[in-house]
């Protein structure tokens, strides 16, 4: 596992790229602390609180007997049961709470992110919450992000994703992993199943699962990763949730996935983030991860 310590200066090293760009991710252990982990769980129960109140007033649909509830420009995702009420996916997260606004312009994520993309300055693609409650949370099938967001997008390689464990994560609570190596590939066919959703999952006779990664890591570690890398994840079989954010960035001054605002967020300064509203994309699937 490609893996760095923390340390005050967030700029990733020249072996770091390397092995960024070999292995098609990155690990930072332990990069946000107790005190500020509580504050985010605190945060992220409270966003799916709110979108609980809220998803009575939203659309409705089915694909493959999954249920998704589009809310204006987010979308919620259920867990597989026909009758579960319990959120899976929330995209985007991040105007549901102060501190999840705060959490995409922070220093430790956008740095090294402006560093993987080469710029200076960074805009929000999209983020989400993915939600792996105890004994109930579903798995993520095989898939890459691109096939997902190349017909919205012209910038498909410039689009880095970050992952912030909310909890210890390991193979029972279905831990994030990654194929090694996968993202050289480009972007790779589905899977041809018949099913409503099967383009958007990876042929496997693509790749190879001995070449899985599992990231089992502590709570507020990262992950960077690849649009074109393959991961996935199996269920939470455990008493334990798995909770995390995933972040997306891309070059500024170009439009969100779903609300067509432009979020720039400065790469060397934590100033905040700048919101202008410039065009609106359309949505052309659901969101997972």
């Amino acid at each position: 596992m490609s893996e760095v310590g923390v340390r005050r200066d967030y700029r990733l090293t020249g072996d770091d790229l390397a092995a960024y760009r070999r292995d098609g991710f990155l690990v930072q252990t332990s990069v946000f602390n107790e005190p500020e982990l509580q504050q985010l769980r605190h945060a992220v129960e409270s966003a799916v609180s709110l979108v609980k109140e809220q998803v009575n007033a939203g659309k409705t649909y089915l694909l493959d007997g999954k249920r998704f509830v589009d809310l204006d420009t987010m979308t919620v995702q259920f867990e597989h049961s026909p009758d579960s009420g319990t959120i899976r996916v929330i995209e985007p997260v991040q105007h549901l709470h102060p501190a999840l606004e705060k959490l995409v312009a922070e220093q430790r994520i956008l740095v090294p992110i402006c560093d993987i993309i080469g710029c200076a300055n960074v805009s929000v693609w999209t983020n989400k919450l993915n939600l792996k409650r105890p004994m109930e949370g579903s798995g993520f099938r095989w898939h890459q992000d691109a096939p997902y967001w190349i017909h919205d997008c012209d910038h498909v390689h410039l689009l880095p994703s970050v992952y912030l464990a909310f909890d210890d994560a390991d193979e029972h609570n279905g831990c994030l992993q990654i194929i090694r190596g996968s993202h050289k590939a480009g972007c790779l066919p589905g899977s041809g199943d018949g099913s409503q959703l099967a383009g958007f999952f990876t042929d496997d006779s693509c790749f190879d699962e001995a070449d899985a990664v599992l990231f089992e890591i502590p709570a507020g570690s990262l992950i960077f990763f690849d649009p074109y890398a393959i991961h996935g994840s199996q269920a939470n079989h455990s008493n334990q949730p798995r909770r995390a954010i995933i972040m997306t960035y891309q070059p500024a001054n170009f439009a969100m996935l779903k609300t067509g605002e432009v979020r720039n967020v400065p790469g060397q300064k934590q100033d905040g983030i700048s919101v202008q509203t410039t065009r609106q994309t359309q949505f052309t699937g659901p969101a997972w991860s």
